[in-house]
């Protein structure tokens, strides 16, 4: 026989809770500071990949966690990434990913600093949708009255 349900992780109380636990805004793109792109060296341009991953970065609900001292490293992630799309190395691309981690941009890494996305009313409507419409309605007799003959 299963044990009991988990409880929810409002619910809980953990002596050992961690300093790094957010709600993150479901809201995406109200930031209002967004860092513009830095300038590259004469001769070289920004990938039209790494431009598109610069506004995704700013545009997510984690950008809401970075502070102005993160912008030193999230401008090497950024140089990082238009070294990759240039035909970088296996070696540019480990970089990039232990990067990511750190910034909260992968699921695992969210979970792992404890950043959930708070859903918007919508999203639970079309979620609360879905599950009734997949819900089996079985029409005749309750089979658990016979539990209590």
């Amino acid at each position: 026989m299963p044990g009991p349900l988990p409880k929810d992780p409002i619910l809980r109380q953990r002596r050992n809770k961690t300093s790094t636990r957010a709600m993150l805004p479901a809201e995406i793109g109200h930031r209002k500071y967004r860092p513009r792109l830095p300038a590259l060296p004469e001769g070289m341009k920004w990938d039209p990949m790494t431009i598109r991953f610069w506004q995704e970065v700013w545009s997510s609900p984690m950008s809401h966690m970075y502070v102005e001292a993160d912008l030193p490293a999230l401008f090497r992630l950024l140089f990082l990434v238009n070294r990759y799309w240039d035909g970088g190395s296996l070696e540019v691309a480990k970089e990039i990913r232990m990067l990511e981690r750190e910034f909260g941009l992968t699921p695992l890494s969210r979970r792992r600093l404890e950043w959930t996305i708070a859903q918007s009313e919508e999203a639970i409507d079309r979620h609360e949708l879905k599950r009734s419409r997949r819900a089996v309605i079985i029409d005749g007799d309750d089979p658990r009255e016979v539990l209590s003959k």
